[in-house]
Parts: structure tokens; sequence; C-alpha cells
């Protein structure tokens, strides 16, 4: 077995792997004769079967293994030997598409290896990190905020139209053809007008009533509509209106902060401001994550696998297309052309992920079970009713836990690097960070 080198251009590597037939015929009788005890075949008895008769039954499959076997073999002690990590997997190719039996395989070979990535001086890099305190503007927002969710309803003034944001109180009866059907009755029901919580136009048609108005509202339930004996049907709901509220925010107390599961009104604010210093923290730490990356793609160079920036490029210029064209929902479209612009982004993306996992590697950090877990619970409660499904999906879908665990493992990675770096903390404004933030989404 001979591996002789044919390229070495960059990354790119071609290499020539020759099995001579003496070797192949050599690998095919070890295998037969390591089959040959557990055999039967009619007239022998079990294990018996001569060697020239098995050839005969099995030499063809058996080849195919055996040559299979010893390419591979030959690959991964070259790429043992010469300690090369393919960028993807290695092209593999007959050089004799005529080849037939009892000639020497020769197979050609070829790839991108990953590159060596050089070693950087964490140490140098300087960062600023803003830090950001809730202030009692913000606070007061968040807590009117919720008091406007917690509204309360009171009587308007009588003879007051109702208004989309309203609420009325009302009993009211459904009917199809003239008959009632069952669950279209109810009495003293409070509906709040624009809430969409009825089958469309219901509401839209109790706009403008009167407490104790009497109407009838037309309204056609939705094909698509659960029951399947109302579905598509057109029905007149007769309704009794028996009063038209105003929304009123509910009092900002300690009743408020009960709602909201607080033992008090002080009690709420101490967890709206560690809510917010937590949201402003996140914002804080994406924005010195983007100074991280930037200060890394000045701090070392080495070569990039074309491929994988060639892949990268598409992948963003696929991506930009359907955000600019977002009626398009399928991908039978045509070919999308990269921009020295794409290339440009996708080579600083593939030079920082390289890096990073190099980093990742040498520091040996790893992603526990228990982190990925919580990941795949977080993302579960984007389906509800079918997180069973989805961790069934994950579970048999190395690829999408792959693409699960990756930020994870880059965060770790970043966390780890900042650790080592120079960090200056410095005091600032919500809108300070709010203006970084909206230049990091920019770029």
């Amino acid at each position: 077995m001979d591996v002789t080198e044919t390229l070495n251009e960059g990354l790119k590597r071609g290499y020539k792997i020759t099995v001579t037939a003496a070797e192949l015929e050599a690998k095919v009788n070890e295998k037969l004769l390591e089959a040959q005890p557990e055999i039967e075949m009619k007239g022998f008895r079990k294990g018996k079967v001569p060697m020239a008769l098995l050839k005969k039954q099995f030499g063809q499959r058996v080849l195919g293994e055996a040559m299979q076997e010893a390419i591979d073999g030959a690959m991964n002690q070259h790429l043992e030997a010469s300690g090369d990590r393919p960028a993807a997997q290695p092209e593999m190719k007959m050089a004799d598409e005529n080849w037939k039996e009892g000639d020497d395989v020769v197979v050609d070979v070829s790839y991108e290896r990953l590159p060596d990535v050089p070693e950087a001086d964490f140490g140098k890099i300087k960062l600023e990190k803003m830090v950001v305190k809730a202030d009692d503007e913000s606070v007061n927002e968040a807590l009117e905020n919720l008091a406007n969710s917690a509204q309360n309803f009171k009587d308007r003034r009588k003879g007051s139209k109702a208004k989309d944001g309203d609420q009325v109180v009302i009993d009211f009866v459904g009917k199809i053809d003239g008959e009632a059907f069952d669950g279209g009755t109810a009495e003293d029901y409070p509906l709040v007008l624009g809430s969409n919580s009825f089958i469309p136009g219901f509401e839209d048609g109790l706009v403008g009533v009167k407490a104790e108005e009497e109407k009838d509202v037309e309204v056609t339930f939705p094909e698509n509509y659960g029951a399947e004996n109302l579905a598509g049907k057109a029905a007149v709901f007769s309704v009794t209106v028996k009063a038209v509220k105003e929304p009123v925010a509910a009092e900002i107390d300690d009743e408020l902060a009960k709602k909201y599961g607080a033992e008090d009104l002080d009690a709420l604010k101490a967890q709206i401001t560690e809510r917010l210093e937590a949201e402003y923290s996140q914002a804080s730490r994406a924005v010195t994550k983007r100074a991280l990356l930037d200060a890394l793609d000045g701090a070392v160079e080495f070569d990039l696998p074309p491929s994988m920036v060639e892949a990268e490029a598409g992948q963003i210029a696929h991506q930009l297309w359907h955000e600019e064209n977002p009626e398009v929902q399928g991908h039978d479209h045509g070919e999308i052309e990269t921009t020295e612009e794409h290339k440009k982004l996708a080579a600083r993306r593939v030079k920082l992920g390289l890096l990073l996992a190099d980093v990742g590697q040498k520091a040996e950090i790893q992603v526990t079970d228990a982190e990925l877990t919580q990941a795949v619970m977080n993302q579960a409660r984007q389906y509800p009713g079918q997180e069973q499904q989805f961790f069934e999906f994950v579970q048999q879908n190395a690829q999408f836990r792959q693409q699960i665990q990756a930020p994870i493992f880059e965060d770790k990675v970043v966390d780890h690097i900042i650790e080592q770096a120079k960090v200056t903390e410095k005091d600032a404004s919500k809108d300070d960070l709010q203006k970084a933030v909206e230049k990091l989404e920019e770029e």
C-alpha cells in the first residue's frame, strides 16, 4: 500500500493511494477465513466449506468491502501521521475507470486541510464593558406598563357608545338557520372589544353599541373552525348589552404588586430593577462580545479553506436574499450570486469560527449535558403542546443538536477569552447602551 502526494498548495492537498492486487487478494482471503467457521452450505458441514467455493460465492462482495477498508485504512493512517484535519469529507475517485479484478487499485484523494491557528495573547486585548443601572424613570415606566396590563373597567357614562378596547357585558344566543346551537349561548359575558377572542366579525359588530341595547350580529364561522358542525356556517347572534365599560389602569400600589406575586410595592420595584439590570447586562455583553470579535479578527492571520469561505458566502447571500424577498417561502428560486461584501463577511465568520474552535479545544471547553438540556427546554417552550415531539426530534437529529450546542460553546469560549483580556467597566446610560446595540444591528 502506497500513499503519494500529488498536490500541496496552500491548504489544498492531493494524494494517490495505491493498493496492489496482491494486497487486496490477501485482504479478501483474510476476511473469508475469518468468516469461514460460521458459514453453512448445502453438502458441507458448518465451517468446512472450501475456500475456493467461498471465494466463488462471496468473493465479489468481500472484494468491495476489502477495497473500501484498505483505502479508508490508508487514509486514516495518513491523516494520523500528517496531523491534517480535512475541512470537509475528502473527495475520492478511482484513477482507472476501467478497473477490473486483478488490477492494482489506484485512488485519487483531495481535500482542504484545516489551518494551524496561531496563538494569540489575549492579555493584550483591551475591552470596555458598559454598566447600566436601572433608574427611577425606567422602573416607573415598567410599573405603568404593568398597571395598564392589569387594567380594570368602570361603567361609561350612560348612553356612551362602545369603542375598541372597551369591555361590554353581554347576554347572547347564537343561531344557525333559526336554531340555537350548543356553545352559542352565554349570560353576563365580559368581552373586551378588539381582543379577537371571538370569531371574526363578532366584536366589530358590537363597536358603537350602548348599554341596554339589543342587536343581532351576523357572522360566518371560519372554514377551519374547530367544531366541524359549525365550520363555514353563517350564524346570527342575538345580543343584549348590559353594560359598556372603559378601561382604567390599576393603581400602582401594594395590591398591584400582589397581583404579580410580590409582597408589596417595594418588593415589586426591586424585582423590576433586577430584571431591567439583567436585560442591560445581556445587551452590554453583546456589545462587548462584538468588540472582542473585532479585536480577535485583527489579532491573528492565517489561511482559510476556500471551500468553507465559498459555502459561507453562499449561505449569507441566500439568507439576505430571502430577507429582501420575504414573499418567497421556498428555495426553488434561481441562483443567487455572491458579492465581494458577502465573501468578506464570510471570511471573517470562518476565521473567527476556526479561531474560537481552536481556543475551545485547547482549553478543553465542553458543553455539559445539563447546559444542552436547558437550551433544548428553552426552545421547546416555543412549541406549546408539542414539547414531547420537539424533544424526540432533537434526540433523533444529531445535526440539530449540534446547532443548539454551537452557540453555547461559542459563548463559553468568549467568556474564557474575556477573563484573560483587560476589561474596563464604564458607567453608561440606558440611551448610550441602546445606541450601541442599534449600531451592532446596523453592521
